[in-house]
């Protein structure tokens, strides 16, 4: 008898397939549960990995989940996700081995890694998943939260590396999607606090995100990429690109009423007058609002098509969707030119929104198709 439904132990794969998670999956996923960013090396993220938990609980498909969540915690974690936060990036040393090529956490991976589990826990009735993740999150909080002079509670982006002097944190608006924020918060109030946090850190002169913002004593200024103010040489400056097109999708995506989204919105308005009279997102904008780069890859128009609808600003979100589905390769099922491994992350994130297989409420709890 042919069953049009495949059955697992913790779930069932919905009868819907969802299309673009199975061509990443042939892509960008190895049988052990392992992402793999092809044009990084065939190297290996935490974030790569924390998406595609998320994908995978929305597309119903705990068996790959479960291999990803497998695969983490032996290569990244130590082998017990409850002792450590798992490292960042996992890839080819010089030496020749696969291994951990840099320990320090990503919190972004973190909490997008924390709440999958959770919400795995709770859809599909698994204890293990639940506890892991509510462990994972109160290690976020203890480990990756400080207290910034003159801004308060916020999320630092790693436990090592980003707090150069007593006076001096780094930080990143895109490691803070509010929806995961809020989520966190009934369980620990302190969340709510970083929540706070995040509209100041959405500020900039000319009304982009910008990637990086240093904080402290000092107050908020847009910053350098924190690798290139290490290697201390001229002519590095902040900039609004790959980081910072998140936060317009983590926006979008979010419930209007979700703290710290409606305030951030208000910051944020120079990419819809851009995209008033632009077809396409800007790749590369500096702090005063100046376009350092035009030519944005597809993956950008995916992040901001949830923002424009959150504007309501139909036209706007209209020319997106279109610039998004005129790349779609009906060869391969992929979006952009190659393929590429972060335009696919954008576009899943998008696509999964828009084809109403996801939705996060007010309190950050997802609410999936399938359920």
């Amino acid at each position: 008898m042919l069953l049009t439904t495949l059955w697992v132990s913790s779930g069932c794969r919905a009868e819907e397939p969802w299309g673009l998670w199975e061509s990443y999956t042939a892509k960008y996923l190895d049988n052990q549960g392992r992402v793999i960013d092809h044009g990084a090396g065939d190297g290996t993220t935490t974030e790569g990995e924390a998406y595609a938990m998320f994908f995978a609980l929305v597309a119903n498909d705990p068996a790959r989940f479960g291999k990803l969540v497998d695969w983490t915690e032996e290569n990244l974690a130590q082998g017990d996700l409850t002792l450590h936060l798992p490292a960042w990036r996992w890839g080819k040393a010089s030496d020749g081995s696969w291994r951990v090529l840099d320990s320090n956490p990503a919190a972004d991976a973190d909490l997008w890694m924390a709440y999958s589990l959770e919400e795995a826990g709770r859809l599909w009735n698994n204890d293990r998943y639940a506890k892991l993740g509510k462990i994972m999150a109160d290690r976020v909080a203890k480990e990756e939260i400080v207290l910034v002079p003159r801004l308060g509670t916020t999320l630092m982006p790693g436990e090592k590396g980003f707090h150069p002097d007593p006076q001096t944190w780094y930080l990143n608006p895109s490691y803070m999607p509010p929806s995961l924020l809020a989520y966190f918060a009934h369980g620990n109030p302190v969340w709510n606090d970083v929540a706070k946090s995040l509209p100041a850190l959405t500020v900039s002169q000319g009304g982009f995100v910008m990637d990086w913002v240093s904080g402290g004593t000092s107050g908020l200024h847009p910053i350098a990429k924190p690798s290139e103010l290490e290697d201390g040489k001229p002519g590095h400056i902040a900039i609004g690109s790959y980081d910072a097109i998140r936060v317009y999708l983590w926006m979008g995506l979010a419930d209007p009423n979700t703290p710290g989204v409606k305030a951030s919105l208000r910051n944020m308005t120079a990419m819809a007058r851009y995209l008033k009279s632009n077809v396409t997102p800007p790749k590369t904008v500096d702090e005063t609002g100046k376009v350092l780069d035009e030519n944005a890859p597809t993956g950008f128009s995916a992040a901001v098509i949830p923002y424009l609808h959150a504007l309501k600003l139909t036209k706007e979100e209209g020319i997106q969707t279109d610039r998004l589905a005129a790349t779609k390769d009906p060869k391969n099922g992929l979006y952009g030119h190659g393929g590429e491994y972060y335009d696919q992350n954008l576009a899943l994130f998008e696509t999964g929104w828009a084809e109403g297989r996801y939705s996060f409420d007010v309190n950050g709890q997802l609410h999936v198709k399938w359920k």
